[in-house]
């Protein structure tokens, strides 16, 4: 009984439970198979690393301050975070990694960095 490869139509020659002819085969169904989903990751880690760039760059010496429009105007989104970090208090840190931000009063920003 002679399989073919379902990515290019190719027979198949080796072990009995290959499902490909090729590497280059079984990449390609795999980029296929898994390509809307690889989208969408692939933009929001671009987005995330892009905000922890942003923090990065305001705050140099691990602990700062910064207003609204500064975090704005160099493109960060607000919305992106990869974690929340809650003191005894209530006081609530969002952090990229470990670049965080937590909102002050006058729209001012305090920047800091999780060791």
């Amino acid at each position: 009984m002679q399989k073919t490869c379902p990515e290019c139509g190719d027979k198949i020659i080796g072990r009995a439970d290959k499902k490909y002819c090729s590497d280059s085969c079984r990449n390609a169904a795999n980029n296929k198979l898994n390509s809307d989903r690889k989208n969408l990751i692939r933009n929001t880690n671009n987005k995330l690393r892009k905000n922890y760039r942003i923090l990065e760059s305001l705050n140099p010496d691990d602990k700062t301050k910064t207003t609204k429009s500064k975090l704005a105007l160099a493109g960060f989104d607000f919305n992106l975070f990869t974690s929340i970090y809650t003191t005894k208090v209530g006081t609530v840190y969002y952090f990229v990694y470990d670049q965080g931000y937590l909102p002050l009063d006058n729209d001012f920003y305090a920047l800091v960095r999780r060791n």
